[in-house]
C-alpha cells in the first residue's frame, strides 16, 4: 500500500481557513496536481469548490442544536464526538485516495477543538495510524490584523503553540490576510511578528503601526489598559512562555498572490515529505529518452 499525504487546516473563526483551502485547491489545479477536499465544519455552507467529502452528509450543527437544545459550541463538540463514533464515514473513502493526491481537511473555527479537548488529536491519530497511515501536516492560521493589538497577537500565538502540542503533527503557522495590513506596518517591524519578539510587549508606545481607531474608542484609553500593571505582567508572562519554547514562527499568506500560496504549499510538502515519495528518476533517464528519440 502506498503512502497518503494530507494537511489539516486549523485556526480561530474568521482566520480565512476555507478561503485558504480554495486558493490551495486552485493552485494545485493550476500545477496539475490532484487533491481530495474534506469539509469537517458541520456549519459551513458556501464553498468555491464543492468538497469531495462533507461532514454535513453525516451530521449538521443546525440539526444538533435544534434536536438536542445545545448551543453552537456544545453542538460542535457533539458533532465531532459523533464523527469519532462513525469514523468509517471518513476512513472508508480515504482508503481509495492515491499517493498522488493532497488530502485537504478544512476544520471549524472553534479553537477549543485544538487546544482544550482531545477530539482533534483522536481524529488525527485515526488518520495517521493504522491502515490509512497518512503523512499529515497541520496548518494553523492566525489573522494578520491581530498584530494591531499586540496582546491579542500573543494570545493567538499561544493558541497556535497549544495546538502544536495537542495535535502532535508537523506544523506550519500562517499569518493570513496579509493584504489587509499592507502599508500599515513597516517591513522591519513585521519581522518581529513573523518570529514573535516578546519585546513587542514592552514598547507599545513605539509600535510603528499605522492604525485608525474606531469611533468611540479613545487611543489614550487603549494605551492605559495595555499599560496596566496586572495586564502588562500577564502579557509578559505569556510572551516569556512563547519565547522559552521558541516553537512558533509564522509564514505570510496573501491568497490573492499565487506565489504566496505556492510558498505555503512548499512548506507543507516539505513537512509531509510529499515529493520524496513520488516516482524517482535515475540521473540517466532523460539521456536514455533523448537517445531513443534520436534512434
Amino acid at each position: 500500500m502506498g503512502s497518503k499525504y494530507g494537511t489539516i487546516i486549523m485556526g480561530p473563526a474568521g482566520a480565512g481557513k476555507t478561503t485558504f483551502c480554495s486558493a490551495l485547491i486552485q493552485h494545485l489545479r493550476n500545477n496539475k496536481r490532484s487533491c481530495y477536499y474534506i469539509n469537517l465544519d458541520p456549519a459551513a455552507e458556501d464553498f468555491v469548490y464543492e468538497p469531495d467529502l462533507d461532514i454535513k452528509e453525516l451530521i449538521t450543527l443546525e440539526d444538533v442544536m435544534e434536536e438536542l437544545h445545545l448551543g453552537p459550541n456544545g453542538g460542535l463538540i457533539y458533532c465531532f464526538e459523533f464523527l469519532l463514533e462513525n469514523l468509517d464515514f471518513i476512513t472508508d473513502p480515504l482508503e481509495q485516495v492515491g499517493e498522488e493526491y493532497l488530502i485537504i481537511i478544512d476544520m471549524p473555527g472553534q479553537i477549543e477543538l485544538y487546544t482544550h479537548v482531545p477530539i482533534v488529536p483522536s481524529l488525527v491519530k485515526a488518520l495517521t495510524k493504522g491502515n490509512l497511515n497518512i503523512s499529515m501536516c497541520a496548518a494553523y492560521l492566525l489573522e494578520s490584523t491581530f498584530i494591531v493589538d499586540r496582546a491579542k497577537f500573543f494570545a493567538g500565538t499561544l493558541s497556535a503553540m497549544s495546538a502544536m502540542l495537542m495535535v502532535e503533527l508537523p506544523h506550519v503557522n500562517i499569518l493570513s490576510k496579509m493584504d489587509l495590513v499592507k502599508g500599515q506596518v513597516a517591513r522591519k517591524e513585521l519581522k518581529r511578528y513573523i518570529e514573535p519578539d516578546i519585546s513587542l510587549l514592552q514598547d507599545v508606545g513605539d509600535s510603528g503601526l499605522v492604525y485608525e481607531y474606531k469611533d468611540g474608542v479613545d487611543a489614550g484609553q487603549v494605551e492605559e489598559v495595555v499599560a496596566g500593571d496586572a495586564f502588562g505582567r500577564l502579557n509578559r508572562a505569556v510572551g516569556q512562555l512563547i519565547d522559552d519554547f521558541s516553537l512558533v514562527s509564522f509564514l505570510k499568506l496573501d491568497v490573492q498572490d499565487e506565489d504566496s500560496v505556492g510558498a505555503i504549499l512548499s512548506y507543507i510538502d516539505d513537512a509531509i515529505q510529499f515529493h520524496e515519495a513520488q516516482e524517482p528518476r535515475e540521473p540517466n533517464d532523460d539521456l536514455e529518452v533523448e537517445e531513443h528519440e534520436m534512434g
